[in-house]
């Protein structure tokens, strides 16, 4: 019989450092396309934004200052390198004033100029659109984290995205509307940066992200992660977790938000997700996730992530 009280002491103790090889495989099944919408700078009194396309999107300032407004939040006051993404579209708008009343006080809308030259009044932005396989501007593998995403320059583990940003700047000679085809698989790598950064540290992050973090259930994510097929029940998980079924369902639904068999789901549905995007048949991937009938897996997989299974097979970009 398993001590179960040093495990239950331990589930309240809040989360953990996420192991980098438990965030690789909790994002492995996000795919994602990024295009950029513009990129060059706004001068004088302006106003931008990519809301209202139900797609995430970003923006990424590359010199100058200007201040986002978010929907029911203060002014966010961004500078050179700080980078706004939004996992989901949520009404806001950039501007190079505090007082969005301001904006009334202006003409006609000012036009986007290229980069260079650099205006002295100018604001370097570089804005675009991610594009999910689950399609829309949802994506079930970023369930569980806040709307809207920051990054600061000189974030402490985001070192990375100061040379990522150099080199987007070093691709800024082109007009706004025609910018360089580099410019996207650059966003490209920032955004995973950013991702792997955020399941790591946003202490708002909530489901299977806290599950993940937590010291009680890293290493039973983990456990599923590694072996996606085998025949996991309550039981076997809680025996995982060094608890009794009884207290490791209640801490589990205390710190995930949802019963172990709709993690379990979650996990499998994410590796099946990884194995079609990377080429294996639909009834292939099905099997590895410990399910014999094609019929049901299809529909669980719906259910976990919002499309039919073919809907993630690879497709050119």
């Amino acid at each position: 019989m398993s001590d179960d009280t040093p495990a239950a002491a331990r589930a309240t103790t809040g989360s953990a450092s996420m192991p980098d090889d438990l965030v690789q495989g909790l994002l492995a099944g996000l795919r994602f396309e990024t295009s950029v919408f513009h990129v060059g700078q706004y001068c004088g009194r302006w106003r931008a934004s990519t809301a209202g396309r139900a797609l995430a999107s970003y923006h990424l300032v590359l010199e100058g200052r200007c201040h986002a407004h978010i929907e029911g939040r203060a002014p966010l006051e961004l500078g050179p390198r700080d980078g706004l993404f939004f996992l989901r579209d949520i009404p806001h708008f950039l501007s190079v004033d505090a007082n969005p009343a301001a904006l009334a006080q202006g003409g006609a809308p000012v036009p986007m100029r290229p980069l260079v030259p650099a205006a002295p009044d100018g604001v370097g932005l570089a804005c675009g659109f991610f594009h999910f396989n689950s399609g829309g501007a949802g994506e079930p593998a970023l369930d569980g984290l806040p709307d809207h995403l920051i990054i600061r320059a000189g974030t402490p583990g985001l070192a990375p995205a100061s040379t990522i940003f150099d080199l987007i700047l070093a691709e800024s000679n082109h007009p706004p509307e025609r910018p360089s085809p580099l410019v996207a698989r650059l966003v490209d790598v920032l955004f995973y940066y950013v991702l792997r950064h955020a399941v790591q540290v946003d202490p708002t992050a909530t489901g299977l992200w806290a599950l993940a973090r937590h010291g009680t259930f890293a290493g039973l994510v983990q456990a599923i992660l590694n072996d996606p097929g085998a025949g996991w029940s309550v039981e076997s998980m809680a025996r995982a977790a060094h608890m009794s079924r009884a207290s490791f369902f209640k801490h589990f639904v205390d710190v995930g938000g949802s019963s172990p068999a709709e993690v379990l789901l979650l996990i499998r549905m994410r590796v099946a997700a990884q194995r079609i995007q990377s080429g294996d048949a639909i009834s292939h991937a099905a099997e590895q996730v410990g399910y014999q009938s094609l019929a049901a897996f299809s529909r669980a997989f719906k259910r976990a992530m919002g499309v039919s299974p073919s809907a993630y097979r690879p497709r050119p970009r």
